[in-house]
């Protein structure tokens, strides 16, 4: 016979695809039985009664029950969790921490932050950030991105995210596309309407999704920043003091000029520069040579200006090819990285997360709290 504890076991290889964890930890399984005939029942409880993902969650028990022998069939019986429910599964999130805040700035935090910045716009800061996020899920690293360019939002298209966030009370659950959770002030606004903000309301928007958004625990978090230093770069180094700065550039040297300033409020807030990332850097011509369109070297020189600017090693992490490919997979949605991960510009973009995934989250300067006996 199957017992109970077999039907539970099944039912914690269930993840709850916005939480990212086993439907048994989130408390949301409210019963589960094989009756007489050989069916089994499952009342499942859901975060909220417009659960976007109620057929997905249907689907991932039926499955994880089927497959168990004894079993003819499965019924599943959606519900909604109460209010005390929803209180409890919100401080199991928070690890018991009730104070509002950033979690990212917990002293325990180990999640590398990565602001990814540019000069001007139009140099693929956004493409990069994408594919950067879904190399780095792909190596098995549990990534977020924050579309912090409010104005210019384009991270839900460019990865294929048509869903809406779900709210349990005043928390927002990120929906998820490659492995990668994403936020974006996109996902909130009906059809292409425009935002029409102030600074105030742009740092108001950039803490709320730092602090309202579970993303839970990250390895890595990427923020796609609007191109120059204005509010949002200044928000950035107030909410995310211990943020890295990204520099994306093309290898024009008047675009290195521009990107340069883009590395250098490091001086001001007191980050760290991470690298600098040249796009666009050649075309690949059908004979198999190369055609440097927008010239050559802006990589290469801005890493070396901003070495001598924020007094500290700036390395170029990689520089990424002209590609239809990518292109077209951000207007599909499917980021080139997975789309076509033999082609140049993936591989280019899959060295540079090589380089940011070998950084490990580490505890240096942290305290363990061990006192000697």
């Amino acid at each position: 016979m199957t017992t109970h504890s077999t039907l539970l076991a099944a039912l914690a290889t269930v993840i709850d695809p916005e939480l990212r964890r086993p439907i048994t930890d989130l408390g949301m399984v409210e019963s589960v039985q094989v009756e007489e005939n050989g069916r089994a029942r499952a009342v499942i409880r859901l975060t909220v009664a417009g659960c976007p993902l109620r057929e997905t969650i249907t689907a991932d028990v039926t499955a994880a029950l089927s497959a168990l022998a004894g079993v003819a069939g499965v019924d599943v019986e959606l519900t909604v969790m109460t209010p005390e429910q929803r209180a409890q599964l919100k401080e199991r999130l928070k690890g018991g921490a009730a104070e509002r805040g950033i979690p990212f700035n917990a002293e325990g935090s180990l999640t590398r932050v990565y602001a990814v910045a540019s000069g001007k716009g139009g140099v693929g800061k956004s493409s990069v950030t994408v594919n950067l996020a879904c190399s780095l899920a792909a190596r098995g690293l549990r990534v977020g991105i924050v579309d912090a360019d409010i104005y210019g939002f384009s991270v839900p298209g460019l990865m294929g995210i048509t869903q809406a966030p779900t709210r349990v009370d005043e928390m927002i659950l990120p929906p998820v596309a490659h492995g990668v959770k994403v936020i974006s002030i996109g996902m909130f606004v009906a059809g292409n309407q425009p935002v029409a903000w102030r600074g105030p309301m742009l740092h108001r928007a950039l803490e709320q999704f730092l602090s309202d958004v579970y993303f839970g625990d990250l390895d890595v978090l990427l923020l796609d920043l609007p191109p120059g230093t204005g509010d949002v770069a200044i928000s950035v180094a107030q909410l995310l003091p211990k943020a890295e700065i990204l520099v994306v550039t093309t290898p024009q040297a008047a675009a290195a000029d521009v990107a340069e300033r883009a590395g250098a409020i490091a001086v001001q807030t007191g980050q760290k520069v991470a690298g600098v990332i040249e796009n666009m850097s050649f075309l690949t011509l059908p004979d198999g040579s190369t055609m440097e369109l927008f010239g050559s070297g802006g990589g290469t020189l801005l890493a070396q200006r901003l070495t001598r600017t924020v007094n500290a090693p700036v390395q170029l992490l990689g520089q990424i090819p002209l590609d239809v490919a990518l292109r077209e997979g951000g207007d599909a949605g499917m980021p080139i990285v997975l789309a076509d991960p033999g082609s140049a510009a993936a591989k280019a973009l899959a060295g540079i997360a090589e380089a940011l995934a070998q950084r490990p989250r580490g505890l240096a300067g942290m305290k363990l709290g061990v006192t000697p006996v």
